[in-house]
């Protein structure tokens, strides 16, 4: 069957795939960064007011200068910008965190011609021959590959996950590039190190550009709630799953936003039983899907049920971590405060002197972050200001300089997967009795 029409898209660009060109592109941007913080500075000193660094540094030509640039180049740039912007004020500077944030939903996808090379290293020059009604504009772009549908061999509806060329080859490139460039910059501060994350987030990503192991992950979740009515996992084919291309059956689904014009027990339903997947993924498997990302996750109208996108992002947690966070959880609830500092500790957070001002900030941290678990009431997430109050705390982080370090990379990620749970909560305005979900975990 002849393929559907090309035709002109501009959300497509190219995709530099040498070190040379991907650094030159992150120089661009810094360099373009720079220049905007100066003429803001100008712009505000000539109108007679002092400027901030903050100020200069957020404002929308350098949000769009960063965003455009990493969102071109996907693959690791974009994807530690995601990384990064997923923090809720543990450690980076609220201006840049906000400008990642843009990276969340912004990628283009590759021009044909890289499209057909790609096809072509999976399947061979006949790849057009294999399947039928092949879709070239893809249904999704993210960071690291985009999905086209299309019909298989037997005639099954299907798409395929196709990953950019030259991803998994720059992911060290990319990673330090990005990491010098922001300091360098001045985006990142200079006493703020975050190598022992941006280590670990190379080797998160080699695994998530690898979609055999992608497959594996998405094979044992369907298997592990094939019985479970309240979810929908695509089925993956093996036979035609490739290191840079990943075959599944097509699930059709609406956004998950889209729970929110539903009656409020239906809202609750859904995000209930999203928290309580979270929790046995964590507390049970220790394999936890860490990416996000609301699009990773569709709903069905006519059945109720949660389609489940996307295990790239699929994390394995050791079980003396595990262990921990459930010491962790155990102390909050109970308020008691030298558990809840030596489950920290066990962690790998850095809790300063017994008794001292920095401690007691992180102490505080903790339990807003914690505060769900903590209260048996049905958690009005909608209406919660844990999160604009973790950012307040998050700017005191300056002040302790000689005692502040980064977070365990381990919670950092399994703390991604919380903050997206708690903002699409908040989005549907849903509410869960999550200390009696707890429950069952902590005995």
């Amino acid at each position: 069957m002849p393929q559907k029409k090309k035709g002109k898209d501009d959300n497509s660009r190219a995709i530099p795939t040498s070190r040379v060109s991907r650094f030159t592109r992150m120089a661009r941007m810094v360099g373009g960064v720079a220049g905007g913080m100066l003429a803001e500075g100008g712009r505000q000193l000539s109108a007679g007011k002092r400027p901030k660094a903050k100020d200069m540094l957020l404002t929308p030509a350098n949000a769009r200068r960063v965003a455009d640039q990493l969102s071109t180049m996907r693959g690791a740039a974009m994807k530690v910008g995601q990384i990064l912007s997923m923090d809720t004020g543990e450690f980076l500077p609220r201006e840049l965190a906000d400008i990642l944030a843009r990276l969340r939903d912004d990628a283009r996808h590759m021009p044909p011609q890289q499209l057909q090379r790609a096809m072509c290293d999976a399947y061979g020059p006949d790849w057009e021959l294999l399947f039928y009604g092949f879709e070239m504009k893809p249904l999704a772009a993210a960071s690291i590959g985009q999905v086209h549908r299309t019909l298989s061999p037997e005639g099954r509806d299907i798409v395929l996950k196709v990953q950019y060329p030259g991803v998994a080859d720059s992911i060290d490139s990319d990673v330090d590039n990005i990491a010098s460039l922001l300091k360098l910059s001045g985006l990142l501060p200079a006493d703020i190190d975050i190598q022992p994350l941006l280590d670990d987030a190379k080797v998160q990503l080699k695994d998530e550009t690898d979609y055999l192991k992608e497959a594996e992950f998405l094979a044992a979740f369907g298997q592990l709630l094939q019985a479970d009515e309240r979810f929908l996992v695509p089925e993956v084919l093996p036979e035609l799953t490739h290191r840079n291309v990943l075959a599944m059956t097509y699930v059709s689904g609406s956004p998950i936003e889209s729970v929110i014009d539903l009656p409020q027990a239906e809202r609750d339903r859904v995000m209930t039983a999203l928290i309580e997947l979270m929790l046995l993924e964590f507390f049970e498997l220790r394999m936890v899907q860490t990416d996000p990302n609301f699009s990773n996750y569709q709903y069905k109208p006519d059945t109720g049920e949660i389609v489940l996108l996307d295990f790239g992002a699929t994390r394995r947690f050791k079980a003396s971590f595990v262990k921990d966070y459930k010491r962790l959880a155990r102390a909050a609830i109970a308020g008691d405060k030298v558990k809840l500092v030596a489950a920290s500790e066990r962690l790998g957070y850095s809790m300063g002197e017994e008794g001292s001002d920095y401690q007691n900030m992180v102490l505080q941290f903790l339990t807003l972050a914690l505060e769900p678990l903590r209260l048996d009431i049905d958690y009005d997430f909608a209406h919660s200001d844990m999160a604009n109050n973790i950012s307040k705390l998050g700017g005191e982080v300056a002040s302790f300089k000689d005692s502040w370090q980064v977070p365990p990379s381990a919670a950092v990620y399994f703390h991604r997967k919380v903050g997206g749970m708690f903002m699409l909560a908040s989005r549907l305005k849903a509410r869960v009795n999550v200390y009696q979900l707890m429950q069952r975990w902590l005995v």
